[in-house]
This record gives structure tokens, C-alpha cells and sequence, in this order.
């Protein structure tokens, strides 16, 4: 087991975590991170809601409401589908694996 700190996005200044929900994470492909990923949020019902590109580094970042939500990513090298449950206001991490 790694002994390395568990690692969180860096927020822009002034979010609440106490009030805000982050949903956060990683896309990547045989363990290396996938930049230039359209990374879509669909609400509940399978509604599009939000759709970020991951960055240099595969990250990606929302902020939604408490509640379900399905991540969907697009790329040319794979795709994947996740549900992801954010209980409460916070960080929610999701990473996200091709295939």
C-alpha cells in the first residue's frame, strides 16, 4: 500500500466544500491519463446536464448537486460510462478508465 497523502483537485478560491459539490477525477488508458476528453455529466433521468475537456493531466471537475449522476466520457481512444452517487456537499471522486 502506497503511504502517499490522498490527492483532491485544486479549487478555485472561495469554494464552500461545506455548501458546494465537486464531482472530480481522472480519465485514463492503460494507467496513463487521457487529455482532450469530452467528459459529459447526465443527470439522473440520463439528461445532459454538463460537459467539461480534460485537461493535459485527464482531469476533470463539476459542480453539481448532491444526488445520482452518470459520467460519460468520449474519446478516440475509448469510451466509458460511470454512476457516480455524491451523498452530500463535498468532493466526490470518480475516476474514469477506458476501454
Amino acid at each position: 500500500m502506497c503511504g502517499a497523502p490522498a490527492q483532491t483537485p485544486t479549487l478555485p478560491a472561495g469554494v464552500d466544500l461545506e455548501t458546494e459539490t465537486v464531482i472530480y477525477g481522472v480519465v485514463s488508458k492503460d494507467g496513463a491519463p487521457v487529455p482532450s476528453a469530452y467528459v459529459r455529466l447526465l443527470d439522473a433521468s440520463g439528461e445532459f446536464t454538463a460537459e467539461v475537456v480534460t485537461s493535459a493531466t485527464g482531469d476533470f471537475r463539476f459542480f453539481a448537486a448532491p444526488g445520482d449522476w452518470t459520467l460519460s466520457v468520449l474519446h478516440k481512444d475509448g469510451k466509458v460510462r460511470q454512476q457516480v452517487h455524491a451523498a452530500a456537499p463535498g468532493l466526490t471522486e470518480a475516476s474514469l478508465h477506458l476501454r
